[in-house]
């Protein structure tokens, strides 16, 4: 298992991994329009992570700045997806590992995150990574 940088051609397979996790088709094409625009910003990171030439895990990092206290950046993670089938073998743990070396390198002073309540395996998973269960409160308002 590799973990790396991720690249317009993961677009197809990383479309397949969101589907499975969120029941919903997204555009390829619009995916890959938008991945040039994310790719070049400074304060963007998307990993991928493959095995055997196959996408099988992804998360998107996002530095945005902050106005209190010491003014320091913090982190949002955004869509933690491992294959169904490669999961609880360290593939999770080393995306969010290598997110949170960026966020130190980019002197982020937190990480956020929300997941949905009834998502039990990640419930479970972020805290074993450091993630403190029931410290704070996440919410979520889709808009159309």
């Amino acid at each position: 298992m590799k973990i790396r940088k991720m690249i317009k051609d993961d677009i197809p397979q990383l479309e397949i991994l969101y589907r499975l996790y969120w029941n919903e088709k997204s555009d390829i094409e619009k995916m890959k329009e938008k991945f040039d625009e994310i790719n070049n910003h400074e304060d963007y990171l998307l990993l991928s992570a493959e095995e055997d030439n196959k996408l099988i895990g992804s998360v998107m990092g996002i530095v945005c700045q902050e106005l209190y206290g010491p003014c320091k950046p913090f982190l949002v993670v955004e869509n933690l997806v491992v294959a169904k089938e490669a999961q609880r073998k360290g593939i999770g743990k080393a995306l969010m590992a290598e997110i949170e070396r960026f966020a130190k390198e980019k002197e982020c002073r937190q990480i956020i995150l929300v997941t949905e309540s009834d998502r039990e395996d990640a419930l479970s998973f972020y805290p074993k990574i450091g993630f403190p269960k029931g410290a704070n409160s996440g919410f979520k308002k889709k808009l159309k």
